[in-house]
């Protein structure tokens, strides 16, 4: 994927998604990040997290906040400036970097934990992109991995259509560029939506030597309903069960352990 300085229409209206929400807004799920890996691996100020993708910057920020070594790779310009703009306001200074996952050069076996969260849908070459991710861990480093789910009943990605995922590539590209027009394609269409059983297919011949999916990662004191609780337990204690949770889940999640 290309660099594109110029403002673009579709971050313009990611951002603006954001507009009334503040750093402690992203308390949770910046936790809910950290849970699962805190769960296979010790978190230390000493550890070096990449958050690839920041998007507005909330995570490398509130681990700043809290003492954590985070850098960022973000491929917007208009993020980065306003992911600086946030910190600003809480005195922090964001280590981010521009540049694109695909042709970074990311430094060999370096950290201990990479967080990709809704960003490898965006990556064009993503095999390339998590070859790369595999190669910058140390061994024994944590990959926490959420993105698209191919045939959930809606799609974060967009939900003016009932499906939308189970589309073929070209008639979701086609349907995009008609409804938010071509420059869509430079940075904010979802190339690829994904199954649980494709990622973990890709994740072992990589080499991790953990994958964990969604079910088995889930905290049952953290799951946020009822009724999605008792879906966890009946999923971990039945094949089947698990096999259609995962398959009509919103979103693919994994922590994978090199």
């Amino acid at each position: 994927m290309q660099i594109y300085h110029d403002t673009l229409p579709d971050v313009d209206k990611y951002i603006d998604t954001f507009r009334n929400t503040t750093l402690d807004d992203m308390l949770p799920r910046f936790k809910s990040y950290l849970r699962p890996v805190r769960a296979v691996r010790e978190v230390t100020p000493k550890s070096e997290i990449l958050e690839i993708g920041t998007g507005i910057g909330w995570f490398p920020i509130l681990c700043k906040e809290r003492g954590l070594r985070c850098k960022g790779l973000e491929i917007s310009p208009q993020l980065i400036q306003l992911a600086h703009r946030l910190g600003a306001e809480r005195g922090i200074e964001p280590d981010i970097e521009l540049g694109n996952l695909e042709d970074y050069p990311l430094p060999r076996t370096f950290y201990d934990v990479v967080i990709a969260s809704s960003v490898f849908e965006h990556v064009e070459d993503w095999r390339t992109g998590l070859r790369k991710v595999y190669d910058t861990l140390k061994p024994g480093g944590v990959l926490f991995f959420e993105s698209t789910n191919k045939f959930s009943f809606t799609s974060g990605e967009y939900t003016g259509v009932p499906l939308y995922g189970w589309m073929p590539n070209s008639w979701r590209y086609a349907l995009r560029k008609r409804v938010h027009g071509p420059d869509i394609m430079k940075l904010g269409i979802d190339f690829h939506q994904f199954t649980h059983g494709g990622l973990r297919r890709e994740f072992k011949r990589l080499g991790f030597s953990r994958i964990l999916d969604r079910v088995q990662i889930a905290q049952d004191d953290y799951v946020s309903s009822g009724f999605r609780k008792n879906v966890v337990r009946i999923a971990r204690s039945f094949a089947p069960a698990r096999y259609m949770a995962l398959t009509f889940a919103e979103a693919t999640r994994f922590v994978c352990v090199k």
